[in-house]
């Protein structure tokens, strides 16, 4: 496998692993034949994504039900860990609401992870921020010198992450590597209240339900299959450098108008597209440089944006035929 970790780490944590990244990548990392240990809270992750693992992967795959914000409850979960994938936040849709708790587990949290990592001498740590660390995008393509001026609670607390990723590789000599994420999308994707925009759309289209657009449509997201995002980690955990950040991005313009036309189009459904008010720090327009990821190798499998929505569509139509 290209991106294999086999035979360089043996013991990884994910945090999130319960999650839609998270259990993805977990997934991948038991193929490659390391233990892996999930840490998720279960407020935003699911038994459910790590149960045919779990059978599959008995003795590999360990399930830890921990705040990342409870650095005691953390701690037993290090030992002899050589690996870790910080995947866990608060997401987006949670700071508005409760922008206290987006700081405690974004800045938090990850100060705790950061700790222990150096504490227990773990080989490599990958941080994942957000494209939102940038803010409103003063020159396109966006590569990873922008100035980051955030324009959300959640853009905030995440650079404070990076603020603590990047210290404690200067002080204490840690390899930490940075990527910051963009609009990820696939299977295993939350499709509630609080999930992204593509899974909401596919399920509400499979409903024959009418989709809401937050704005006029016109806004372009960078949409990044989430089997490519597995890769980066991968990729980013044996050749990503010392503090480095890099934009997990795919590079792609689409905009939330032609997606949902076209998960219209692929359920073959009656659905409205129906427009309300733009959400507070939404941001317009993307258009995302990965020329760095691209510098240490990196080589994107899903770059037809239909044939990552293809992919993602049909999961969401046996997970909604299985529920019928």
């Amino acid at each position: 496998m290209k991106y294999s970790l086999k035979g360089k780490f043996k013991r990884a944590i994910v945090t999130g692993g319960a999650g839609f990244v998270g259990s993805n990548l977990v997934q991948s990392l038991l193929e490659d034949g390391l233990v892996v240990i999930s840490i998720d809270d279960y407020s935003a992750g699911t038994n459910l994504n790590l149960k045919d693992l779990k059978e599959i992967y008995e003795e590999q795959l360990i399930e830890a039900n921990c705040d990342i914000t409870n650095k005691k409850d953390l701690e037993k979960y290090f030992d002899g860990v050589d690996v870790v994938f910080h995947q866990a936040c608060s997401k987006m849709t949670i700071c508005l609401k409760d922008p206290h708790r987006d700081l405690e587990v974004n800045a938090a949290g990850t100060f705790n992870l950061l700790e222990l990592a150096r504490d227990y001498k773990v080989k490599k740590f990958v941080h994942v921020s957000t494209g939102s660390v940038y803010g409103v995008a003063q020159y396109f393509p966006t590569d990873e010198s922008h100035p980051l001026n955030p324009t959300s609670y959640y853009g905030v607390s995440k650079l404070a992450g990076e603020k603590y990723a990047r210290v404690f590789s200067d002080l204490y000599d840690m390899d930490i590597s940075i990527l910051r994420y963009y609009h990820v999308y696939g299977p295993k994707q939350n499709s509630g209240q609080y999930g992204g925009v593509i899974a909401i759309f596919c399920e509400k289209a499979l409903k024959n339900e009418d989709l809401t657009i937050y704005g006029d449509g016109t806004q372009i997201r960078s949409f990044t299959y989430v089997k490519d995002v597995v890769n980066i980690n991968k990729i980013v955990a044996i050749k990503g450098g010392k503090g480095e950040a890099y934009n997990c991005a795919s590079g792609l313009k689409v905009s939330i108008q032609d997606m949902a036309e076209k998960t219209i189009s692929l359920a073959n459904a009656n659905s409205k597209i129906k427009y309300e008010d733009w959400k507070t720090g939404d941001i317009k327009d993307f258009e995302v440089s990965h020329q760095k990821l691209l510098n240490i190798g990196f080589e994107y499998e899903y770059l037809d944006f239909d044939i990552g929505l293809e992919e993602t569509f049909k999961w969401y139509k046996k997970m909604v035929n299985k529920n019928v």
